[in-house]
């Protein structure tokens, strides 16, 4: 298979005044095939999301190597790493960062407001059926639930058709529906051939990806593949009925 992520020795420091504080990765090493689900599984302050934002072209490691899709990162300028966010990756976070005052059709089309595309609402309704939300379009945040808000946000991250989805906690707000219905998408995401990366600190949420990564005290503790991983949509249908009421 095609390695999309390689990396090599990761370590990153945090420094204050000169002085060591943290070591937040320690010589961590991992590669990503093209178009796997993998979950990153750690405690809080494990260094999880330290190696998401390397990954991710947020930060630059203090060493080691990063190649991304076989281009070396670390010899990219600022808005080189800028343009390879933009075109190559989605991000997903625990927080939704959707605009209060924006419907979710508006949410969407940011990613695209600079860009020179004559079809950037075609794109963002697109996404929206994508992520079960054609008949949300034009609510605004706080007429929708939780997990709505998440699927909004999940949507504008897919608004460039980038080859990865990086998602940091992404359940972590939400109740078990909601969080079921969250990775549900990402499942849908993966069968249709996205690199997906979860970061999360449940056991429970990480076994619905295919691969599960360990990191501890900023090195990586383990590397599991699942044969049969968790199915969220099998899950969601054996769940009593239930109606999602907005937040």
């Amino acid at each position: 298979m095609n390695k999309i992520i390689q990396a090599k020795d990761i370590t990153q420091i945090y420094r204050k005044n000169g002085a060591v504080t943290v070591k937040a990765l320690q010589d961590v090493s991992v590669d990503i095939e093209k178009g796997e689900f993998a979950a990153i599984m750690g405690a809080s302050g494990s260094g999880k999301s330290t190696l998401m934002n390397i990954l991710g072209c947020l930060a630059r490691p203090t060493g080691g190597e990063y190649f991304l899709d076989g281009e070396n990162v670390n010899q990219l300028s600022d808005d080189d790493l800028a343009k390879i966010r933009n075109r190559k990756i989605g991000f997903v976070f625990q927080l939704f960062h959707l605009l209060p005052r924006t419907d979710s059709l508006e949410n969407v089309e940011l990613p695209l407001l600079y860009s020179d595309r004559s079809d950037i609402t075609k794109l963002a309704q697109k996404a929206l059926e994508v992520v079960g939300l054609a008949d949300r379009i034009h609510h605004y945040p706080a007429e929708l639930s939780g997990g709505q808000q998440q699927r909004v946000a999940i949507a504008r991250a897919l608004v460039n058709n980038p080859e990865i989805i990086l998602a940091d906690e992404p359940t972590g707000n939400l109740d078990s529906r909601a969080g079921l219905e969250v990775i549900s998408v990402f499942q849908q995401l993966h069968a249709e051939g996205k690199t997906v990366i979860l970061v999360t600190h449940s056991r429970e949420i990480a076994e619905h990806a295919n691969r599960i990564i360990l990191i501890k005290d900023g090195r990586i503790t383990g590397d599991e593949r699942a044969q049969n991983p968790l199915n969220a949509r099998d899950e969601l249908e054996s769940l009593p009925e239930e109606t999602e009421v907005a937040q």
